[in-house]
């Protein structure tokens, strides 16, 4: 795992600065303490034809730990360089493959696999990859670059486009150490942000700056930057095979996926969670291992509802793992949030991110990498709303007049804001709309009365739907309500709120966490499954839970979702009461400038006295307020 960063200057007079190059690298340290290069090297003495483009890199060593692994690598002739993060887990049969048809190799690295098979394939050859990864290649006879990330996003790869110069990056930050740009609110942006409670790709909360969406690649020359999708999958449905069949696929796929997400010359540890996916992961890890692994959990205090510490603990004691767990409160939150925000660099609402942070510093204290839980969810339905969307054409059924008697009820009495979203996208028959309404933390209604009069007049006329959400939407509409909503969730909320977490607040301990779950090909096999399997008699994860039965005891398979939550709806009423609106209140704040400080109090007095749980609205307030300090200023 890595940091990778670059220039392309598309007139060929113009040159690289290496001093800029070098500190844009340096920004990312955190994600490669272990080693730094940088292209050209200026005292090896490069021509100055490639000045126009420079690359960096910063390496956290997990495969081959030598000097031969180091970045940027160039191929024989020196006429491809490359800077790449992630880790390919098939690169051995890679190798294998082309050594088969002639390539030399000069290192052990997965790093001179991709080299290699770019020589081979050209820009066909992110389909042969399984792994996380981003990389960019600079073609030197073809005078341009060329960059991909993983079919899921697990590896973040940022751009931006002057229309005279191209500069990515693995984090934003260095980016505007570039000089070329410097960090602007997009407004559009802070819309979705406020729908989605994250900004879909391929855009970011800051203006101009770009994702490259996953499954992606892009081809940068003078003309500019063009990006192709490398991985339009549209599952098939299977059909006509019985459950047993599906279970031992899903076990056989699954078994793999661990055990080439354990290949490495560093220790492995796990992310403990107290629930059925991580649990499920050190299964198959320790039928694996000889050796006990290293497992690693973080509790709340004041967190009963929540904690995981209890469950967390007698799991590590059944597989006989070595056990490290530590406690957080909302002191933690207050102390760590304008850090999180900078390593985070965009506002995301995410209530376990600051926990992130905590239990990867603590798993950095004993281990290099970790797998994790993530990405079980999304392919298997396990969020609670997808049980309201397996069964909303029922719900649909019902007379009109009682469903309106029901609805009227609970939007006046019921303070629980998931159970008022749940009803109101019952109602709605339109897909994308019904999917709104359940993603929304803040609808149309209260963005009404958010924004500021001259806020809201810039965004008339413009569409509540992302358009990559949208084009998901379409390539799947052929499929169930409930399979289209978990493909979209898997290609948009996961990467881009979920991973993008994950790899940031670990990486800034530089930890490198792995996500067995999203092997692509066990994630194929599971979209391929009918969602009738996936939810069965209200059982969510249904054919999951049947396939780890015999890893796993019931009380661990059925033990309700926590997944490092933590009761910030309470410490915004108490402990961190003052903290929040201290912040967004402040009448020089971001908020004032955006949005109607009126509305916003009165959020926080219905919060504080329990009339309405606001407390995702309040915390995504703060999150954009701390992250438009210390960015925008």
């Amino acid at each position: 795992m890595c940091g990778i960063c670059g220039i392309f200057h598309y007139g060929r007079e113009e040159t690289v600065d290496l001093s800029t190059l070098s500190v844009m690298t340096d920004m990312m340290s955190h994600r490669g303490p272990d080693d730094r290069g940088v292209y050209p090297d200026q005292q090896e003495g490069r021509p100055t034809t490639y000045s126009r483009v420079g690359l960096g890199h910063r390496r956290l060593s997990i495969i081959d730990l030598t000097p031969s692994g180091h970045q940027p690598m160039s191929n024989e002739d020196e006429t491809l360089w490359i800077v790449y993060n992630g880790e390919i887990y098939n690169y051995l049969e890679l190798r294998k493959s082309l050594i088969q048809k002639g390539h030399i190799f000069h290192s052990s690295s997965d790093t001179e696999v991709i080299l290699h098979l770019f020589e081979e394939h050209g820009e066909r050859c992110p389909e042969y990859l399984s792994g996380m990864f981003s990389f960019v290649i600079w073609d030197s006879k073809a005078h341009k670059m060329f960059g991909t990330r993983d079919r899921l996003g697990i590896k973040p790869l940022y751009y931006y486009d002057s229309g005279t110069s191209f500069v990515f990056a693995s984090e934003i930050k260095p980016i505007f150490q570039s000089g070329l740009i410097s960090p602007q609110l997009d407004l559009q942006s802070l819309d979705y942000l406020l729908t989605y409670r994250y900004v879909p790709s391929p855009d970011t909360a800051f203006s101009k700056i770009k994702k490259v969406p996953p499954g992606h690649f892009f081809v940068c020359d003078q003309t500019g930057v063009h990006i192709h999708c490398y991985w339009p999958y549209v599952p098939q449905l299977i059909e006509g095979v019985d459950e047993a069949y599906l279970i031992e696929r899903i076990r056989h796929l699954f078994q793999k996926s661990v055990k080439s997400h354990m290949v490495s010359d560093v220790p492995v540890g796990l992310l403990l969670s107290s629930g059925l996916d991580s649990s499920s992961v050190l299964s198959v890890m320790r039928q694996c291992s000889p050796y006990p692994i290293k497992t690693f959990t973080l509790g709340f205090e004041g967190g009963e509802r929540t904690n995981e510490l209890r469950d967390a603990r007698a799991t590590a004691r059944m597989f006989g793992t070595d056990h490290y767990e530590c406690t957080i409160g909302p002191a933690d939150y207050q102390t760590f949030f304008e850090d999180y925000l900078f390593h985070l660099e965009e506002p995301i609402l995410n209530l376990s991110g600051i926990a992130w942070f905590y239990v990867s510093k603590l798993a950095r204290e004993h281990v290099k990498v970790v797998l994790t839980g993530q990405g079980a969810d999304e392919p298997l339905a396990g969020y609670t709303r997808y049980l309201g969307e397996r069964f909303s054409h029922f719900y649909r059924l019902v007379p009109s007049p009682v469903r309106f008697l029901l609805r009227s009820t609970v939007e006046a009495t019921c303070r629980r804001e998931a159970l008022r979203r749940a009803v109101r996208s019952l109602e709605e028959r339109d897909t994308l709309k019904r999917f709104h309404h359940i993603y929304a933390v803040f609808d149309a209604s209260m963005k009404a009365q958010l924004y500021r009069r001259e806020v809201a007049q810039c965004l008339a006329g413009t569409s509540v739907f992302a358009p990559h959400v949208e084009t998901l939407q379409k390539r799947v509409e052929q499929r169930d309500a409930l399979s289209q909503l978990m493909y979209i969730d898997t290609r948009v909320w996961l990467p881009d709120d979920l991973l993008t977490v994950g790899d940031k607040l670990s990486m800034a301990v530089s930890l490198e966490a792995r996500v067995p779950f999203l092997d692509h090909e066990f994630i194929e096999f599971l979209e391929g499954i009918p969602s009738a399997l996936k939810i069965k008699h209200l059982r969510a994860k249904y054919i999951w839970k049947k396939a780890v039965q015999d890893w796993l005891p019931p009380k661990v398979i059925d033990r309700p979702k926590k997944g490092f939550s933590n009761p910030v709806d309470d410490w915004l009423r108490n402990r961190m009461k003052n903290f929040a609106h201290d912040l967004v209140l402040d009448k020089t704040s971001a908020c004032a400038r955006y949005f109607d400080l009126n509305y916003i109090r009165s959020m926080l007095d219905a919060h504080s006295s329990y009339r309405r749980d606001f407390h995702r609205q309040i915390f995504l307030l703060v999150c954009f307020e701390v992250w438009h300090r210390r960015f925008i200023k």
